[in-house]
Formats: structure tokens, C-alpha cells, sequence
């Protein structure tokens, strides 16, 4: 990470639930990378797989680069990342990195930007699937890339954030912007939480840089993607535009 010009302390915020198969793998790609600074940050929803024990042993075989947070009910990967980031800001971090444990984002990715919040004095850094260079996992029905281009299509076409990937899960964000866009306060929940942080940002002028990466289909375990989850991401943009989620 050769543009900090200073240690900086990074937090990889992970959203769990019945990942306990991937979380292991995910870790261990992170801490590989040999990023100084890295700190991962396991956010369990009380998963009935044992998940959260997982996170546990690999909390204490890391020596504390891995950190949990035990929450006692499932209710959103939205709500599951303010809790995380919040608990990430309270300890300090410089740079929150949004990654979801299915191993869908590319760990490899992470570096790369890192490095570009730094060179372009960017406030979030989003990896992208639609910015030149990104692409969609081969394994993806075409409806499953339709539907998820033509979010993107909507969300824009309501919102006009700007941002080719309004959808995307896997960002790192400057602390400070963090704070200025109020994160305890953002009421979204599911896929739509992506798109009022985006939201949040181009509202208080905040400069949001894209990568592509390549988004691959899950190794283990079931999509999170339910009927309710895309019914509540089609509301969201007009709740925003209409200001009913005030930030």
C-alpha cells in the first residue's frame, strides 16, 4: 500500500450467516495478503450453523487480528453493517472495508483499492461489476443478470447517483466520510442499505471512485436474495428521492 503515507488501520467488516464453511477460507485469503494494518471484523447474526463459534476460534488463533461481534437476532445485512462499522469507527479504524463471506468479492481486490482511496482522494472506493475490466460470474442464469442490471438501471435512473454499480456490496470507505454520512442513522436494510450509503455520499459531494472486479457466484451455501429483500430494494430509491429516509 505504497500511497498511505502513514499506518493506517484497516477493518474488513464481514456480515455473517450460516457461513461457517466460507468464513474459515475467507480469513485465511485476507490475512495472506500480507495488507499491514489488516483487522477483519466477523458480524454474526446468531447463525443455527455455528458460525459464530467459528469466528470465535478464529479470533483466538489470530491473536486478535480477527474480531467478533455476537448479535442475538437476525435482521438485515444493513443493520448487521452499522452495528459493524460502527464498532469498527469506536476502535479506531482509518478505512472500513465492506466484504460480503460468500466469497462472491475478490479478496485479490482488496489492495488494489485500498491503494486507490489513497491516489485518487477518493471518500469510497467501490468494486465495481460494471465499470470497464468488471464482469459477472459465467455461472449466472441471464435472468440473474438482467434483474441485476437492470437494478442498477433504476437506481440510477431514480436517484442519479453517478455511480455505475449503485448496487454493489464490496467498498472501502475513508473514515471520515463514514462519519459524515451519519452511518448510525441509515434506516435501510438488505440490498437497498448499498444504495442509501451511495446515496448518502453524492448528497454531501463526497468523491466515489469505482474498479471493476469480477463477481463470482458463491462456493457454499444458500443466496440471502428473497422475494421480501427485492420487493424492499424496488421502495428504496423513491423513500430517498421523496426523503422519507432522512439523512
Amino acid at each position: 500500500m505504497a500511497v498511505a503515507q502513514t499506518p493506517v488501520r484497516i477493518v474488513v467488516v464481514v456480515p455473517t450467516y450460516d457461513e461457517r464453511t466460507n468464513l474459515p477460507v475467507l480469513v485465511g485469503l485476507l490475512m495472506d495478503l500480507g495488507l499491514p494494518g489488516l483487522h477483519v471484523l466477523v458480524v454474526d447474526d446468531n447463525s443455527p450453523d455455528g458460525t459464530g463459534e467459528v469466528a470465535d476460534r478464529l479470533a483466538a488463533e489470530t491473536g486478535g487480528v480477527v474480531g467478533v461481534l455476537h448479535r442475538t437476532e437476525k435482521d438485515g445485512i444493513g443493520r448487521a453493517y452499522v452495528a459493524g462499522m460502527a464498532r469498527a469507527l469506536a476502535e479506531g479504524a482509518d478505512v472500513v472495508i465492506q466484504m460480503d463471506a460468500d466469497l462472491s468479492h475478490p479478496v485479490s481486490r482488496v489492495p488494489v483499492m485500498v491503494d486507490t482511496l489513497f491516489a485518487e482522494d477518493a471518500a469510497v472506493v467501490i468494486g465495481s461489476r460494471y465499470v470497464e475490466g468488471g464482469s459477472l460470474a459465467t455461472e449466472w442464469p441471464w435472468h440473474r443478470k438482467a434483474l441485476s442490471a437492470w437494478a442498477n438501471f433504476y437506481v440510477n435512473a431514480i436517484l442519479r447517483l453517478g455511480v455505475k454499480d449503485a448496487t454493489a456490496g464490496f467498498k472501502a470507505w475513508r473514515a471520515s466520510a463514514l462519519k459524515a454520512i451519519d452511518v448510525p442513522s441509515v434506516r435501510s436494510n438488505g440490498y437497498s442499505f448499498q444504495v442509501e450509503m451511495n446515496h448518502r455520499a453524492v448528497r454531501r459531494g463526497l468523491r466515489i471512485v469505482e474498479v471493476p472486479i469480477r463477481f463470482e457466484e458463491r462456493v457454499s451455501g444458500e443466496s440471502k436474495l428473497g422475494l421480501r429483500v427485492q420487493i424492499e430494494s424496488a421502495i428504496a430509491p423513491w423513500k430517498l428521492l421523496l426523503g422519507r429516509n432522512r439523512d
